[in-house]
């Protein structure tokens, strides 16, 4: 059974029964319940649970074509809840049943409210062109804000390194100071207090969870340019090689962003959660992807020069150039704190996360050495 497909102001009503073996109904109900009948949910455990309309939970999943807008598409889709899942554009996605899109766009807040009124859960997974945070960031975060007060769901955001400046430290946790001493700290310093601003004066949640690099996806610095050469036996290093880095493998990233949502009512207004995800070296990188290569491979160093020289006529190369003291500098995060909320953290192992992100690793036929 195919998701629901909405465009703004209008809001399908679907539902399909089933009859199990011992012949109970299950009801799935996406859209608005009319009649408030209970169905039943079927976990990967194999045991059930009966929900309503007043226990299902819903999200809206701003920015569901981008990378973690994706990965939380299938999370929550996964974990039983209500999805809607919001892009501009057609979404060509198979998602699961229990998932509807939602074509529009993220500014137009007057036709997202009209098409979703109430939701439980709102994840800010939308993506400004990195180019040009500073004329952008400001209206995405004025429309989620917006989204979040007429909705009365938490938002969630996700969260990065680069509050902590060109000097953060070792080990970065809930209370290391910030240091506006790029732009794009700046911007992210300003974006995230003027959420936790709008929270206590509005009245709704919001919880960002901040995290290192994405594995997963396409257009990341793994596959643009640590493994671009793979196929040629050779990585591409970023920095010195012995420096800790922060990485998030993004389906254990979206599985964080569900378990967080299901605590929502043990949350403040405003909260900010570290997830440490796989904290690796270019050295750790290297090996891993020998093991899964089943290869020796080479290493080079990124060209940051012809970079710099490029950056003169382009704008994105100029704003990655800004980043550089990240490959400079290691790093980690200290996750006890979302420790203590969800429990065990969900932590897949940066071989098996390279296997299953980059495509191509994910057709290597060699075996993995263990």
């Amino acid at each position: 059974m195919a998701g629901i497909k909405m465009r703004c102001g209008h809001t399908s009503i679907y539902s399909k029964m089933h009859i199990t073996n011992s012949g109970m109904c299950i009801v799935n109900t996406f859209g608005r319940h009319e009649n408030g009948h209970s169905f039943k949910i079927q976990l990967s455990s194999g045991h059930h649970i009966m929900a309503t309309e007043t226990t299902r939970s819903s999200v809206l999943i701003l920015g569901a074509k981008g990378h973690l807008g994706q990965a939380a598409v299938n999370a929550f889709a996964a974990a039983g809840w209500r999805v809607i899942a919001q892009a501009r554009s057609p979404m060509t996605n198979k998602w699961m049943a229990n998932v509807e899109t939602l074509e529009c766009d993220a500014l137009d807040t007057a036709k997202i409210i009209a098409a979703v009124p109430k939701v439980d859960v709102i994840v800010h997974a939308l993506n400004p062109n990195y180019a040009r945070w500073d004329a952008l960031l400001p209206p995405v975060t004025s429309a989620v804000i917006a989204i979040a007060k007429a909705s009365g769901g938490m938002l969630m955001v996700p969260g990065n390194v680069y509050n902590f400046g060109t000097s953060l430290p070792l080990l970065l946790s809930e209370t290391t100071p910030f240091s506006a001493d790029t732009g794009k700290a700046a911007l992210r310093i300003q974006m995230e207090q003027t959420i936790a601003a709008a929270a206590a004066e509005q009245g709704f949640k919001s919880v960002v969870i901040r995290a290192g690099d994405f594995i997963g996806g396409s257009g990341t610095w793994l596959d643009m340019a640590i493994t671009k050469s793979l196929d040629k036996g050779m990585v591409t290093s970023m920095g010195p090689d012995n420096l800790a880095h922060a990485w998030a493998y993004l389906p254990d990233l979206a599985e964080v962003f569900v378990r967080v949502a299901e605590q929502r009512s043990a949350l403040t207004n405003f909260q900010v959660l570290h997830y440490p995800g796989i904290t690796a070296s270019g050295s750790d990188l290297h090996a891993a992807l020998e093991a899964i290569t089943g290869r020796k491979l080479k290493s080079k160093a990124l060209p940051w020069w012809l970079f710099q020289m490029m950056a003169l006529f382009s704008p994105m190369l100029r704003a990655v150039l800004q980043m550089r003291y990240l490959w400079q500098r290691p790093h980690g995060l200290v996750g006890t704190r979302l420790e203590h909320l969800i429990g065990r953290l969900p932590a897949t192992s940066l071989q098996t996360a390279l296997a299953a992100s980059l495509p191509q690793l994910r057709t290597k036929s060699a075996p993995v050495r263990q």
